[in-house]
């Protein structure tokens, strides 16, 4: 990978502007948007943790409600860079990651989350990582930062943007596979490619 890295900081990353985190005022429409405001970021929230949930169970039916027709996907990663657009070219990839011979574990915390409008929204995450190819007895762990662009439709909130970079990506070949006491991807997972 290049070592020419952007710096991974909030303008980098297209964030600073958001709406106030901060009560404007006393009556009772000042109330409900600022009660509106803490609930897009709660549901926010929800549906980068659905994100998570869907990748490490194969569940891409649900994870295509996640997000918006027009999605733009960039990852950078340790000796990768993976650009897609649109929700269905983006289903069409990542059903090859999460298959019967392989295990996800993603979790995504520390999430930084700012309204710009009723219907627009940013965010940042930190994600921490591990994925194993089993039939290359490959294991992947590391961490990233995540940033989002979100966008509300019809009610409810999309994923209309995602980027990450990684921070640091540890890849090893291992001598066997691990001893896996459950499996569930073995048994939801998509069909392994080839």
């Amino acid at each position: 990978m290049s070592e020419q890295r952007q710096v991974l900081n909030k303008q980098n990353m297209n964030m600073g502007g958001g709406l106030p985190l901060e009560a404007d005022g006393t009556d009772l429409e000042g109330l409900r948007r600022n009660i509106q405001q803490l609930m897009d970021i709660e549901a926010i929230k929800q549906l980068k943790h659905a994100y998570f949930r869907c990748i490490d169970t194969a569940n891409l039916d649900e994870l295509a409600t996640l997000f918006h027709d027009d999605v733009l996907v960039h990852f950078i990663g340790g000796h990768y860079e993976w650009k897609v657009e649109g929700r269905q070219a983006y289903l069409d990839n990542i059903q090859h990651a999460f298959t019967k011979a392989s295990v996800g574990h993603h979790n995504g915390h520390q999430p930084e989350i700012e309204i710009l409008s009723a219907t627009e929204a940013r965010g940042i995450w930190y994600l921490a990582d591990h994925m194993w190819i089993l039939a290359n007895q490959h294991h992947t762990t590391g961490t990233a930062l995540y940033w989002d662009s979100y966008e509300r439709v019809n009610g409810k909130w999309l994923i209309k943007e995602t980027r990450y970079e990684r921070l640091y990506e540890i890849n090893t070949q291992l001598p066997e596979n691990p001893n896996l006491g459950s499996h569930y991807l073995g048994v939801h997972g998509t069909a392994p490619a080839g």
